[in-house]
């Protein structure tokens, strides 16, 4: 018997929250599937399924506290109060998550009505990283050096003098390394740090929760009106709903020279600014920085949040080109909530399908900035590049 468990039903990226609403209101009747993807070919020890099994039934019991629910309303405005009830009322269902291990492969497949199944990917996988660690007994630094450490990088991003914000959940170390970050990162009240895409954890540290949508969201999009519509109806269907609120736009789904076509003047004045998370991030600067000014906007009211495998060089790089010509901010995850002696792990969880109408399932791809690290159905990405016109 295992101890590993989430312990609120917040314990989640807010961006889930946020898509959740939107697809309550939207696309109530979808039915999707997700994948586990082992990017980093872990070992996982016998037992691992049941263990895994085990924590995720206990999902079950989580519910949404009024405490929550008060510190949603008065912290998310933009979040309609009728989807809070809907989430008071929400619990987790465990059936709808697949979970099969042979030898040391573990084959985790979420399968359901998309407004229930999207809580599910985040805690999925840090629950998949927490019990990796403890049940092949790997030892993590101490509290002291985990606080130690965040309070140096904190320093070191003051200095800088960027925002940033703690990314880290889906590959935390655990709960408890994740707890240590926050309360380090909260200590000093001159600190750049302006809030966590993790809910509970903002609420618990008086924080603002980040985020606003995930590549799954320009997914779905892709698969319910095809590729060449899927950004601009993504990206409208957003400002329907959050009337521009949560205005970061997520732009490599479909590679960003494809975004950019689509994001015209309309979405370029109305959203706040774009996120990167793939590719070259100081090329992805100059188009961006191009775009704004080929459409009249000056690129210094707009901003860029990179969130792609950050350290403390790679911001620094970033803040040394950007500065003076764009606004940036950063979200840092595996490097806050994993930087522990041990080896962070590389897993990730997909969505891979939407059914259709006639009960068929058609796949979803994603085509990222990183070259050769297209996701999804061989046959749909090389259908993707030819109706986008992506050549390799």
């Amino acid at each position: 018997m295992n101890d590993v468990r989430l312990n609120s039903i917040l314990d989640n990226d807010f961006y889930k929250i946020t898509m959740q609403n939107a697809v309550v209101k939207l696309f109530p009747g979808s039915i999707v599937k997700y994948e586990f993807i082992n990017r980093g070919k872990h070992h996982f020890p016998p037992g691992f399924d049941a263990a895994l099994r085990e924590a995720v039934n206990k999902m079950a019991e989580l519910k949404l506290t009024k405490d929550e629910k008060k510190f949603m309303a008065r912290t998310c405005p933009y979040i309609d109060l009728p989807y809070l009830d809907f989430l008071e009322g929400y619990h987790y269902d465990p059936t709808e998550v697949k979970i099969h291990q042979e030898g040391g492969d573990l084959s985790v497949i979420v399968e359901g009505l998309w407004y229930r199944t999207i809580l599910w990917e985040v805690p999925l996988l840090a629950l998949i990283s927490e019990l990796h660690y403890e049940m092949n007994h790997m030892e993590r630094d101490s509290n002291e050096i985990v606080m130690s450490k965040t309070l140096e990088k904190a320093d070191s991003l003051g200095e800088l003098g960027v925002t940033f914000a703690e990314f880290g959940t889906r590959r935390r170390h655990s709960y408890k390394v994740q707890n240590l970050v926050m309360e380090a990162l909260t200590q000093k009240k001159d600190s750049t740090f302006i809030g966590s895409s993790n809910v509970h954890f903002a609420m618990k540290y008086g924080v603002k929760p980040i985020g606003t949508h995930a590549h799954e969201w320009f997914m779905f999009h892709a698969a319910e009106y095809g590729f060449k519509m899927a950004n601009e109806l993504a990206l409208e269907h957003w400002v329907d709903v959050y009337r521009g609120d949560l205005g970061v736009a997520l732009s490599d789904t479909y590679t960003t020279d494809v975004f950019f076509q689509q994001f015209d003047k309309k979405f370029a004045k109305l959203f706040d600014g774009v996120r990167h998370d793939s590719g070259d991030a100081l090329e992805f600067a100059d188009k961006t920085i191009a775009h704004y000014q080929n459409n009249g906007i000056n690129p210094m009211f707009k901003y860029i949040i990179f969130s792609d495998a950050l350290n403390l060089e790679k911001v620094g790089e970033i803040t040394s080109y950007c500065r003076g010509k764009i606004g940036i901010s950063f979200g840092i995850g595996t490097n806050l909530t994993n930087d522990v002696g041990v080896k962070p792990m590389n897993i990730v969880m997909k969505l891979i399908g939407v059914q259709a109408p006639n009960k068929e399932w058609i796949p979803t791809v994603k085509l990222s900035d990183e070259h050769g690290k297209y996701t999804g159905d061989p046959k749909m990405i090389e259908l993707a590049k030819e109706f986008l016109r992506i050549k390799d």
